[in-house]
């Protein structure tokens, strides 16, 4: 059986990576704004009405980190308000919501990875927007699959493995924070993850398992530095542009947002639950820049 997932905007990398992905069990529809505006309640509405979908996907956000911490009115409306909207009208149509978090939820001070049951603590406004949208949607649909993740970068918009490129083809050496450690994700590999959550949901559609938070990064971790080196080594491999890193503290760059230090997730839940992983970071930024080489 072959079901509708309706997927919120059209530009963010994980939405179009959704509209990329072939499956034969799931048919991703993208629509954004100004058709859906998740800040407009009866939008949602009306688009979840026309589609008729089995399942709602909500991967919009305001993720312009730093700007937020002058624009907390905006992240919220976005991130806090109009999670809560699509969650709400997913809930009268009787569907299930998939809806998108992040690292930011957490403080990253902590030693360890963080699971999905440590205490949250955000540092700022874009994370206390994100950590209110995800209350806003559990408590608004109790059919709901909350999905946090991190460093996601893909072929598309802007992002850390583009910006790396970018500036390579500008500058022999390259300053990047090596005080940071988290997972790039390959957004291609966030939505094979979305396409396997929606299996377990329409197989199960009354089951209390799948309902909740769930980490869903690539495997294995690193930091920015050692992330541009392999995006550079790769690059390079491939005919692209390529620097040298110089590995710099993170009060050597200092930003609006205070970025979190630890950002490494638990992911064995999404595994015992849904039954998938996402393939380690590595083999990601190989597949990314092989497509963006391709053109």
């Amino acid at each position: 059986m072959r079901v509708i997932a309706l997927v919120t905007g059209q530009n963010g990398q994980v939405a179009r990576s959704l509209a990329a992905l072939a499956t034969q069990h799931v048919e991703f529809v993208t629509v954004g704004r100004p058709e859906l505006d998740i800040t407009d309640a009866a939008s949602v509405a009306r688009v979840i009405e026309r589609v008729g979908p089995a399942v709602v996907v909500n991967p919009a956000a305001y993720t312009a980190v730093d700007k937020a911490e002058s624009e907390p009115d905006a992240a919220l409306a976005v991130n806090h308000i109009g999670a809560r909207n699509v969650a709400e009208a997913a809930a009268a149509a009787n569907l299930p919501v998939i809806h998108f978090s992040t690292d930011y939820v957490f403080a990253g001070n902590k030693q360890d990875r963080y699971g999905e049951d440590d205490r949250t603590g955000p540092t700022g406004v874009y994370g206390r927007s994100k950590l209110a949208g995800e209350a806003a949607v559990a408590a608004a649909n109790p059919a709901h699959v909350i999905l946090r993740t991190a460093w996601v970068y893909s072929p598309y918009g802007a992002n850390f493995l583009k910006t790396m490129l970018r500036l390579a083809a500008e500058r022999d050496v390259l300053r990047v924070v090596g005080d940071q450690q988290g997972t790039p994700t390959y957004a291609p590999d966030i939505a094979a993850g979305v396409a396997a959550v929606i299996d377990r949901i329409v197989a199960d559609p009354q089951g209390l398992d799948w309902r909740g938070v769930f980490h869903m990064v690539a495997q294995g971790e690193t930091d920015w530095a050692e992330f541009a080196e392999t995006i550079f080594a790769v690059s390079s491999r491939l005919g692209g542009p390529s620097a040298a890193v110089e590995r710099i503290t993170t009060a050597e760059y200092p930003t609006p947002a205070r970025r979190p230090a630890n950002s490494r997730l638990v992911t064995a839940k999404l595994r015992r639950v849904f039954g998938h992983e996402l393939p380690d970071w590595r083999n990601g930024v190989e597949r990314c820049l092989t497509a963006i080489n391709a053109g």
